[in-house]
């Protein structure tokens, strides 16, 4: 029989209790047939990203799990951060890898979501795949107003949960649902500025920037870029500004692409790229890719060309960056 093997990647809003995170990820190794490949936490953004694979029963568990732990342990009445959320697991996706269809997995990220407002009573909104409307689909449409305003938005059904129907003010509410694979990339920025960096942003990703109201709405200039998101804000920690981007398809945008838009936009910004930051993983043959983009010579080998893109994306810059971590297929096959 074949495995069905999926991807989990929830974002936890706490980024500074370490005693909190240690818990979470204790719960998600817990569960025997789940690999947890990487965690990514950051302070000021108050945030932590999960990553973990294996079969797909298992890993439906171990978020469930790592869930019922941050019900337990955050509490998003006292909750700050930079990065916009609505709950103590703002989203939890899921991403096919293998034996296992887009179709089966929609069905199944509807099943874990209502299992979860059964047991917590958390207003849940399915996003992406398993979306209930295509305008219902953008992560984004779900976190206007943040934490603040979910409640009010709840109650004007200005936002109307897919699971439960009221606030859970412990917790907010969650995105969750089946998507296709995203890369999460942050861009570093020569400034501090957290304006400049915004309106970078505004000049890269698909949406661009606003530029008019009518009738309620707003209207937008498009960006540079297709499938590609983008927001800026600025990093106390790493005390420089960054470009927060995900690509929703690193096929139609590649990264090196994404890398060399940016340091394009930047310049008319007097300001200058100072490496970039990966946040997960990402799959083979997107770095395959920009070290085929970024390679003199005609022919290298795998490992030559991943460790050309790490060079020259500055993937080193603010943390060491291991190819065998980070690389989806690598970091899967590593026992």
């Amino acid at each position: 029989m074949v495995k069905k093997i999926i991807e989990c990647i929830p974002n936890f809003s706490e980024g500074q209790n370490k005693s909190t995170l240690a818990t979470i990820a204790k719960a998600i190794e817990s569960i025997e047939g789940v690999k947890l490949l990487h965690q990514s936490t950051g302070y000021s953004a108050n945030r932590t990203v999960f990553t973990f694979a294996g079969e797909m029963d298992a890993v439906f568990e171990a978020a469930f799990q790592a869930i019922k732990v941050a019900y337990e342990l955050i509490n998003m009445g006292s909750q700050k951060g930079t990065h916009p959320r609505i709950g103590a697991c703002d989203v939890c996706p899921f991403v096919p890898i293998s034996g296992i269809s887009m179709e089966e997995l929609i069905t199944e990220s509807k099943r874990f979501s209502k299992r979860l407002n059964d047991t917590f009573n958390i207003p849940i909104f399915l996003y992406e795949e398993s979306a209930s409307k295509p305008n219902r689909k953008n992560l984004a449409k779900h976190r206007i107003g943040g934490y603040e305003e979910l409640e009010q938005r709840i109650n004007e059904r200005k936002s109307i949960p897919d699971f439960g129907y009221s606030f859970n003010p412990r917790f907010g509410g969650m995105v969750c649902g089946a998507r296709n694979f995203l890369v999460a990339y942050n861009i570093n920025l020569s400034t501090k500025d957290d304006g400049i960096a915004q309106e970078i942003a505004y000049d890269l990703r698909e949406l661009g920037r606003p530029v008019d109201k009518k009738n309620g709405k707003t209207i937008y200039k498009p960006g540079k870029l297709k499938a590609v998101k983008a927001i800026g804000w600025y990093i106390p920690e790493f005390e420089l500004a960054q470009v927060s981007i995900n690509l929703i398809d690193y096929k139609v945008s590649p990264i090196h692409e994404v890398f060399e838009s940016t340091k394009e936009i930047a310049a008319k910004y007097g300001v200058s790229l100072k490496g970039s930051e990966l946040i997960g993983l990402i799959p083979k043959q997107a770095m395959l890719d920009a070290g085929i983009f970024y390679s003199e010579a005609s022919i290298k080998s795998e490992q030559e060309l991943m460790n050309l893109a790490v060079e020259k994306l500055g993937l080193n810059s603010l943390e060491e960056f291991d190819l065998s971590k980070r690389i989806l297929e690598l970091a899967l096959n590593q026992q």
